[in-house]
């Protein structure tokens, strides 16, 4: 109920908003128009898609009056952590927004940039040479995706430890156990044991469980277009990378022989080795790429295509093609929900898959 409610809202936001945008134009006097023209040139469909989807060191809430003299930016400030040769620095976003200077440091487009000509740091140019550790900075800053980690965990917490607490009583479900135990039960019983063996999936149930509401909390939580909600945590591929990995390392080091020898001997003629020991050997990476690219690709194209669909309306503005745009938003939208589920637990399926394959035995497989 709740849900329709909240997109009957929104619905008619986005088309009073279209409307009162078209009537501004119509009543300007040939003075204004030109004025008004210009603001609307402004807007920038592919920055403001990119700035929603993207990382940044504030949550921006809203513009107001833009493109004009009073144009005032309404953020929450998240906090700044910088390390650089003058030593550690820490501040709120806040005191290097819109132009202004701290320490060195200013945001530019949400990010935080050096004013004293450093780079900041990345792992590919320290390790591949092409920076030099001298003359970056490194930024340890609260961004928008890491605020919404947290508040993602810290739900996850409140809801798991209440619910393991209730345990401890009665073995009933009460309260969220009622809507979660089911889910449980299912990813045990579908995903971890025909994939792990029912012998061996019990040790590795706390990171499938953990993987899929991590995902699907934040998928659902990327959903709600408020804050501090609306940020695209599983469509940031460093997250995806970060998940992938975990899967792989889990993989790597729960293998048995069997798994290596069908990697190093597989079961070919001597004379394939050549050939096949570099597929299977680059099949063990491929695989956790193929994780992290397909969480991180459908992610963002949800959010790219929600946002491409409603800018629309302001980019060839008329208020009509909101009658048009808003409800197709909005069943892509309601798509999304399935959406958030469904990658969450394809990332699992996958993950358990991956991990039963290195641990299963294949002594008796024939």
């Amino acid at each position: 109920m709740k849900l329709k409610i909240n997109s009957v809202f929104f619905t008619f936001l986005f088309i009073f908003s279209s409307v009162f945008i078209s009537a501004q134009h119509e009543v300007a006097n040939v003075g204004e128009t030109a004025e008004i023209e210009k603001a609307e040139k402004s807007f920038d469909a592919k920055k403001m898609i990119m700035e929603h989807i993207g990382d940044s060191n504030e949550w921006h809430l809203m513009t107001l009056n833009e493109g004009t003299a009073e144009e005032k930016h309404i953020s929450v400030p998240l906090p700044i952590i910088v390390k650089d040769e003058a030593g550690i620095h820490t501040f709120l976003s806040s005191s290097v927004a819109h132009g202004h200077e701290h320490d060195g440091y200013t945001l530019h487009e949400g990010q935080l940039v050096s004013t004293k000509g450093l780079e900041k740091a990345t792992l590919f140019g320290l390790i591949g040479g092409k920076q030099d550790s001298g003359k970056v900075f490194y930024d340890f800053s609260i961004t928008k995706n890491v605020f919404a980690m947290f508040l993602s965990v810290v739900f996850m917490l409140i809801i798991f430890i209440g619910m393991g607490r209730s345990y401890k009583n009665s073995m009933m479900p009460k309260g969220a156990g009622r809507i979660l135990e089911p889910i449980v039960i299912f990813i045990r019983d579908e995903v971890a044991i025909p994939n792990i063996g029912s012998s061996k999936y019990k040790r590795f149930m706390p990171y499938l469980l953990t993987v899929f509401f991590f995902i699907w909390i934040n998928n659902l939580f990327g959903l709600i277009p408020f804050f501090p909600f609306g940020a695209n945590l599983t469509g940031n591929i460093a997250i995806t990378a970060v998940l992938a990995i975990i899967t792989l390392v889990i993989t790597l080091f729960s293998a048995n022989k069997d798994y290596w020898k069908h990697i190093f001997m597989p079961p070919v003629p001597i004379l394939l080795y050549p050939i096949m020991v570099p597929i299977e050997i680059i099949g063990v990476f491929t695989k956790p790429f193929a994780l992290m690219m397909r969480l991180f690709a459908n992610v963002t194209a949800g959010h790219i295509m929600i946002l491409a669909i409603i800018s629309l309306i302001f980019i060839f503005k008329t208020p009509l093609l909101g009658f048009a745009s808003v409800p197709l938003a909005l069943f892509i939208s309601v798509l999304e929900l399935l959406v958030a589920v469904l990658q969450a637990y394809i990332f699992t399926v996958l993950s358990a898959l991956f991990i039963g394959i290195a641990v299963q035995d294949h002594s008796h497989e024939h």
